[in-house]
């Protein structure tokens, strides 16, 4: 038996944010052959649960890059941020003026005047790259504000952290001179991970979160050799389950590093890239 964790965004799912019918066959495929399938994301677990149910998939979930493992409705790990380090964070973030999202166990909390940043944002890019701003600018926009399970509050500061279990704070910005300042001012701090699954992209969680601590669990939890796993993902977050996978196998449209980290590349996630790994490096059909 072969453990496969499989990353969504640009991987699994196509650009348009769907799993194509070829790829949810190889998944089933590849669990009728008696191997275990892992999703695993930096999406919450409200979005991710949603999405497999759309695609009529059954599998155990890691979300929020390793800090949520969740299996037959249980949840088997819950890496989540104290409520007094999240005030502080979010103080850190809303100095630099940057969009940001609160991932915890009842949903997503978004403020309600964020998406008003990220279009400001956009607009100013305009003048430096018009065609960037007005489609894949948009475009990532859209996908933000269609995840499942999003809660919207006037305020962050007015929300009760005590009885939530916050396990991710999510930064999306076009301004890519804040988004940097941000994550030099925490990168050396020693309580929290940091992460990124995108240029415009910065995820912070608890320290002991990552999708390949996360890999290594499962794998202990199903009593799988980390030789007889195998990970499939496209950006910098992934290369964590790289390091520990027995195989790994990057999408035709992963980023340089991921690629060079990989065992095997295969083709882009709108080429249905993970059936064909898994048919080819898995199923070796």
């Amino acid at each position: 038996m072969k453990l496969i964790a499989i990353d969504l965004d640009g991987t699994l799912l196509a650009e348009d944010g769907s799993i194509t019918e070829e790829n949810s066959k190889i998944v089933r495929a590849v669990q009728q052959a008696g191997n275990k399938v892992i999703i695993s994301s930096g999406r919450s677990l409200h979005d991710t649960k949603q999405i497999l149910l759309d695609a009529e998939l059954d599998c155990p979930i890691i979300t929020g890059n390793g800090a949520i493992i969740f299996h037959n409705d249980v949840v088997l790990q819950n890496l989540y941020l104290e409520p007094e380090l999240i005030k502080e964070l979010i103080e850190i973030v809303e100095e630099n003026g940057l969009y940001f999202e609160i991932y915890t166990n009842q949903g997503v909390y978004v403020e309600e005047a964020g998406r008003n940043i990220l279009e400001q944002e956009l607009q100013h890019l305009q003048n430096e790259d018009a065609d960037f701003a007005k489609v894949i600018g948009n475009k990532i926009i859209d996908i933000q504000f269609k995840q499942n399970g999003l809660t919207y509050v006037p305020n962050y500061h007015d929300i009760d952290y005590e009885p939530l279990e916050v396990y991710k704070i999510f930064v999306l910005s076009f301004n890519q001179q804040g988004l940097s300042k941000l994550e030099d001012r925490l990168s050396s701090r020693k309580d929290i991970s940091l992460t990124t699954s995108g240029v415009q992209k910065l995820e912070i969680g608890n320290l002991n979160a990552s999708k390949g601590n996360a890999l290594t669990f499962i794998a202990n939890h199903f009593n799988v050799d980390l030789e007889d796993t195998v990970a499939i993902g496209d950006n910098l977050n992934d290369l964590s389950m790289f390091e520990v996978a027995g195989m790994s196998i990057a999408m035709g449209n992963a980023e340089k590093i991921v690629k060079k980290q990989a065992t095997y590349i295969t083709k882009s996630c709108d080429e249905d890239g993970v059936a064909f790994g898994l048919r080819k490096f898995v199923l070796k059909k």
